[in-house]
């Protein structure tokens, strides 16, 4: 067994053991198994949040599309710092409602905002149909990054196994208890590994960051600037406002929310969290040493660039060190994602079916689910070859169609009807569906148009939609709801 494999190992260890252990002394509950029994301190709360947005995304993918896009990678710290500015008002208002009507899933959410049930099933299932490529992610993320700090010692696939059965079994013993003590170690390993790749790489191999962006100018220029076709300056725009608008309807994040114990927690955090995504800017600095250092990575491959520029610079003792804190940063998001999409299936779609099926009850489906979610996934990452980036945008492309019904449900006068709410969140899921399969884009189906306008994200496009369906219906079947009310 070689020394980086050995240290990688025991980070794994660490994790099931601080998974498990989290469940001691605990009555693992509904409510405890899935929102901490609304105990959470504002440090954890935070970490919570921030391991679902620092993930093996943040590891590989950022510092992938800086090699393989330059600028269009910047969206990330952008939407992810403009999101927090949006959670200093939207979150306090869900927290409050949500304790108020003991919820504990997002579907609970608008279940009781549009008193339909069956609203709830909508939305449940397109929790789980968006979370599924972002499990995706964390796990083909995780196989990269231990097949290649183990030196090939492990491959890929025999990673993402061993990776989807540790989720598993801390997610069905723990529940979210497990994720966030995961957290506290993910986060510290996360910032001080990529803090120092950021700092150590460009210096060693340039000798200083003008030097770096000055090579790369010289021989790349064009990933210094946002392309005049393609990911241009509308495609930029449009995808950071539609991932700022679903960064908080994420299932896993939504429900993040309920564990906190005073919305108070939210504004602090939107106050301080801006600042931990400067991180991600290491990440990106690393992406852009590895251009020149280790050229010809192409198409999926571009995910590597972190991982085999720190290979051919570091002992292999450092480099299991750095696939140990890439470990933690799947294991954290995956079995905050496996626990929400058990939940929303076994509580928002199976005891709407089935009323009278006690908590217990529910509670022992959610956690038999999470292995047939898992195996779903594994499939998926196995038979996957696009970018980590693609796959991440695809899933936001999904979860944002949920926000209209949302913010209109927070008004103190909500016009938007469930009939309204539920044909808004189909007809975007069906345009989003069938661009992405289809292979359509603006530009095929309106070749004449301007090139700012073909460059729209399709996610963009598809939520506009989305909210001319929902005000139409809306209006349409506000006077049939008065006449049954009145019946």
């Amino acid at each position: 067994m070689n020394l980086a494999l050995f240290i990688i190992l025991a980070f794994l260890l660490l994790a099931l053991y601080l998974g498990i252990r989290a469940s001691k002394g605990k009555e693992m509950n509904l409510e405890e198994w899935t929102v901490a029994g609304r105990g959470f301190s504002g440090i954890f709360v935070f970490l919570l949040m921030a391991g679902e947005i620092y993930t093996t995304f943040s590891f590989l993918g950022g510092s992938g599309w800086a090699y393989g896009k330059g600028t269009p990678a910047l969206y990330v710290m952008i939407y992810i710092t403009l999101s927090y500015v949006l959670s200093y008002w939207l979150l306090p208002s869900i927290w409050k409602y949500a304790k108020e009507h003991n919820l504990v899933s997002q579907s609970d959410f608008f279940v009781s905002k549009y008193k339909s049930p069956y609203l709830g099933v909508l939305v449940a299932i397109v929790g789980v149909v968006a979370m599924i490529p972002i499990i995706v992610v964390q796990l083909k993320g995780l196989g990269i990054i231990v097949s290649q700090a183990s030196y090939g010692a492990i491959s890929l696939s025999t990673a993402v196994w061993v990776g989807a059965i540790c989720l598993t079994v801390y997610v069905m013993i723990s529940g979210i208890h497990g994720s966030a003590w995961t957290a506290v170690i993910k986060d510290l390993m996360m910032v001080s590994i990529i803090g120092f790749l950021g700092v150590y790489l460009p210096l060693h191999y340039y000798g200083s960051y003008h030097d770096m962006f000055q090579a790369i100018y010289s021989s790349k220029p064009e990933l210094l600037k946002l392309p005049d076709e393609g990911y241009s300056v509308s495609w930029f725009i449009s995808t950071v406002i539609l991932l700022v608008l679903g960064f908080y309807m994420w299932p896993q994040v939504f429900s993040s929310t309920y564990t906190a114990k005073s919305g108070k927690v939210f504004r602090r955090n939107a106050i301080i969290s801006p600042l931990y995504t400067l991180m991600l800017l290491f990440v990106f600095f690393v992406g852009y040493a590895a251009v020149l250092k280790v050229p010809g990575l192409q198409g999926g491959d571009v995910d590597l660039a972190l991982l085999s520029l720190s290979i051919q610079t570091f002992d292999p003792w450092f480099i299991g060190i750095i696939g140990g804190a890439g470990l933690l940063t799947a294991l954290v998001p995956g079995s905050m994602i496996l626990l929400s999409a058990s939940t929303l299936l076994s509580k928002n779609v199976y005891k709407v079916f089935v009323p009278s099926a006690p908590d217990e009850r529910v509670v022992k489906l959610a956690k038999t689910l999470v292995p047939f979610i898992a195996l779903i996934s594994v499939y998926f990452t196995l038979n996957e070859g696009t970018t980590l980036a693609t796959i991440s945008l695809m899933g936001y492309n999904i979860m944002t169609q949920l926000f209209p019904s949302l913010i209109f449900s927070l008004r103190k006068r909500n016009f938007v009807t469930k009939q309204g709410a539920a044909s808004g969140i189909i007809v975007g899921l069906a345009t989003v569906t069938y661009i992405t399969l289809s292979g359509t884009t603006i530009a095929t189906l309106f070749p004449n148009i301007p090139q700012g306008v073909k460059d729209l994200n399709i996610g963009f496009i598809a939520l506009f939609i989305n909210v001319i369906v929902t005000i139409i219906v809306s209006l349409m079947t506000k006077k049939i709801n008065k006449g049954q009310s009145n019946i």
